[in-house]
C-alpha cells in the first residue's frame, strides 16, 4: 500500500498513537466539522446532513480517521487503541 493516494505524510504524526472510537463532537468553537486524515470523508454532528457521526480519534480530538482507513492503516501506523469510557 505504499502508492496509496491516501498517504501523505501522516507517518509524521500518526505513527504509534493511541486512537479511541468516539462520537464526533465540537471542540473547538467555530469548527462544525473535521475530516478523515486520509480519505477527507467528513465528520459532524446531527446538522451536516452526510457526515459521519461517529470514528477514531487521537486524545486531543483534533485527528479523525473513518472506519474504512482504520481498517486499511491499522497495522501499517501500528495503531493502539482504547475503549471511550
Amino acid at each position: 500500500m505504499s502508492d496509496d493516494w491516501r498517504v501523505t505524510n501522516q507517518e509524521k504524526y500518526l505513527t504509534g498513537v493511541t486512537l479511541t472510537r468516539k462520537a464526533w463532537r465540537q471542540t473547538r468553537q467555530g469548527c462544525d466539522h473535521d475530516h478523515c486524515e486520509f480519505c477527507s470523508a467528513k465528520f459532524g454532528g446531527p446538522d451536516l446532513q452526510d457526515a459521519l457521526r461517529e470514528g477514531w480519534t487521537t486524545d486531543d480530538e483534533y485527528r479523525w480517521i473513518c472506519d474504512p482507513c482504520f481498517g486499511d492503516f491499522r497495522e501499517r501506523f501500528d495503531w493502539r487503541t482504547r475503549t471511550d469510557t
